[in-house]
Formats: structure tokens, sequence, C-alpha cells
């Protein structure tokens, strides 16, 4: 997997950098979200805690994505700003589960 940054602008207001990028998996399967959310933190130095990934469209029969992810300035600025359904996609602000306890 090979991830390429086409794309990146800041967004002072929102405490965030927005960034699109393009990943060649070519022979290799869609990679996944937490595939993608580390290689972008390894590529802009941020915090794993922090990229938020919107979308990722994959071109059909091709080995190319395209996408779109924020990266916040800290975990709180996340929580503050970013819709709940995307926050719990990537891993932020979940906690884990507790486990089930026999007979419930």
């Amino acid at each position: 997997m090979k991830i390429e940054i086409t794309e990146k602008k800041e967004n002072l207001l929102q405490e965030r950098t927005e960034v699109r990028f393009t990943v060649d998996h070519t022979g290799e399967a869609t990679p996944t979200r937490k595939a993608v959310i580390d290689a972008i933190s390894k590529a802009i130095n941020a915090k794993k805690g922090t990229v938020v990934i919107n979308n990722i469209d994959t071109q059909y029969g091709r080995g190319i994505s395209k996408g779109y992810v924020k990266v916040y300035k800290s975990e709180e600025a996340a929580l503050k700003f970013e819709r709940e359904y995307l926050l719990k996609r990537s891993g932020i602000g979940v906690k884990a589960e507790e486990p089930k306890k026999e007979g419930q």
C-alpha cells in the first residue's frame, strides 16, 4: 500500500487540517480504515486519536482509492466538531466494551 497526499488545507476555525489522498493498493484488497489512519498519521506526523476518515472511494477494477481525512489539533477538538458516527468509525472516543457475564 502506497499513500500519496494530493491536497492539504488548514482550517483554523475548526482546529484541523483537511487532507485529500490517493492510495495505490494494486494487487491487494482495499485497505482498512485503521491501515489508512496509521499511514496518514505517519505521513503528516499526527497522533492517531486525532485522525477522522470522512470517506474512501475505490475505483472499480483498479487498485486505487481516493479519500478525505480530517486531522484535528487534539482529540478534544475532534470530539467537539465531528459527527458521532464518524468518530466511532475512526475509533475516537470509543470505550472498550465490558465483557458480558454469563447469564446476562
